[in-house]
């Protein structure tokens, strides 16, 4: 009904039916990344990367609609409903799929509807699960010498009651078969496949949580798949494929072999450090488990940083001891509309490489970056004599340690410590990551900095944190977080030489192959 004179009518919003892609994260396309970027809602399922929507903005509404075979969850009418209920109110929304919106995702179901009710939507195609998966487990679905034609099958239908499949066209005439959603009825889809004439021996591959570090693949025939699932409690998510290319994936499973796969690794850094670390994890096959313990936040007041930085031209060395602290005092010299080569009478030192390449990003370059990444090598590199009388400001996390200002002053220097930046607890869900180090389902934490690993300890207020960590490894970046991880009764294993993200990602490698080649 329209509305009546005076009464407003809302603004239609705008629908866009994403695919997420087939787990992995970095598989979603550009295009649904942008959408994302640009959400006010975002409705998702159970089998989209949750990770994804760090893309969308933070105040954006974040909807779980499940559809996981065994929970409840919301229906698809109920879905639909809720599409068009947000979208009438004007809002950008975001259907985010996983695999691909248009196979077997429902997608056209939801888009009819929106079509009905007169909302503009958009399909944003994903890379299906369908072909992700077997390629993931070394599986081509066609190749020139055992298959050129495929078929995709939706195998959670019941096969007891009249099915739309031409059972014996399929074995007979199509050289590849997928079953997508199709693990409970893996038992009655090889039957039907046999009573249609297919050899019982022709190979199968169960792909389980496909193209993530928890990827498992199990191999068998027709005849003996079904056994085998049960016997190794093979769960859902899972993609069948049957065809003679399964036996291929003896010499193409390229991802199964990298040197991280199958490791469940947490970092604990904040979300917005977290990335390059996060990729390199994930290109050595593993799987990263986002559990940020601190956040970055502005000081509680900018002004000793703001008149530190008007008065910069005094100063004649600036040490940077953090990316943060680069990044702090560059947006404030931005905001504070001042120029940049007003720095140059200044030394600058970088306490390390990342901090050094976080200078280069604005073209500056930093005079001294000390062999050892610490404050202490900071201090090695320089001269006692030559620091008397000097003026130096060290934009910093409010809490820090002591010992460089401190050992500054006491060879004469005038040091300005100002608050660049805070470092309070993220709210993360403790009880979560306790029940999952209980289950034994993390393979290692990772603490990055002292405070990263007291802000996780806080997360326990009523346990001594060595009493959960029992049988999970830790690494930390270097003898500095050590130190504070040791102090609290846990037991490190890994330390890399060079303390950074690179060092720390290549020690944890070091330390996986060690540990396989003793098993």
């Amino acid at each position: 009904m329209a509305p009546g004179r005076g009464e407003a009518r809302l603004p239609k919003g705008k629908v866009y039916l994403v695919g997420a892609g087939p787990g992995a994260a970095d598989l979603l396309t550009l295009k649904g990344k942008r959408c994302l970027e640009e959400a006010q809602v975002v409705i998702y399922d159970y089998l989209a990367d949750r990770s994804l929507l760090h893309y969308a903005p933070a105040e954006a509404e974040k909807i779980y609609a499940g559809k996981r075979s065994e929970e409840k969850a919301l229906s698809q009418d109920e879905i639909q409903s809720l599409i068009v209920r947000k979208a009438q109110e004007g809002k950008i929304v975001v259907r985010l799929k996983g695999g691909d919106p248009f196979i077997f995702g429902r997608g056209g179901e939801e888009g009819e509807y929106l079509k009905d009710h007169e909302i503009p939507f958009e399909v944003v195609p994903g890379v299906s699960s369908a072909i992700a998966v077997p390629a993931y487990a070394g599986i081509p679905l066609t190749h020139r010498d055992y298959a050129s034609s495929v078929a995709f099958i939706a195998g959670h239908e019941s096969w007891e009651i009249d099915s739309p499949i031409s059972w014996e066209h399929l074995t007979r005439g199509v050289h590849t078969i997928v079953f997508l959603m199709g693990r409970r009825n893996l038992a009655d889809n090889m039957q039907r496949l046999m009573i249609s004439g297919c050899d019982p021996q022709r190979p199968v591959a169960l792909i389980r949580w496909g193209t993530k570090g928890s990827q498992e693949t199990l191999v068998g025939t027709v005849e003996n798949i079904a056994r085998l699932a049960d016997e190794r409690d093979f769960k859902p998510p899972v993609i069948t494929v049957v065809g003679e290319v399964v036996n291929l994936r003896e010499n193409l499973n390229w991802f199964e072999t990298k040197p991280l796969f199958g490791r469940h690794i947490v970092i604990t850094r904040p979300r917005s450090q977290a990335t390059v670390f996060a990729r390199a994890i994930e290109d050595l096959g593993g799987e990263f488990i986002d559990f940020p313990t601190i956040e970055i936040l502005p000081p509680t007041s900018y002004e000793p940083l703001d008149k530190a930085i008007k008065d910069i031209e005094s100063y004649h060395w600036i040490v940077f001891t953090s990316v943060n602290g680069v990044k702090y005092f560059l947006d404030r010299v931005l905001y504070l509309k001042q120029d940049i080569r007003r720095l140059k009478g200044a030394r600058i030192a970088a306490i390390g490489p990342e901090t050094a390449k976080s200078l280069e990003a604005i073209y500056l370059r930093a005079d001294l970056v000390p062999r050892e990444y610490r404050a202490e090598g900071i201090l090695q590199q320089l001269s006692p004599v030559e620091m008397r009388g000097k003026r130096i400001l060290l934009p910093r996390a409010a809490e820090a340690r002591d010992i460089l200002p401190k050992t500054l002053r006491e060879w004469g220097a005038e040091v300005n410590v100002v608050g660049a930046y805070r470092t309070v607890g993220a709210k993360s869900d403790g009880e979560w990551m306790k029940a999952m180090l209980q289950a034994n389902k993390i393979d290692l934490l990772t603490f990055t900095s002292s405070s990263t690993a007291t802000h996780f300890a806080a997360l326990f207020p009523n346990q001594r944190i060595a009493e959960i960590l029992t049988t999970t490894a830790v690494a930390c970046i270097g003898p500095i977080t050590q130190r504070t991880v040791e102090e609290m009764g846990i037991r490190v294993d890994v330390v890399p030489r060079d303390y950074t993200i690179v060092g720390l990602t290549q020690a944890i490698v070091e330390y996986f192959g060690r540990q396989q080649a003793i098993a």
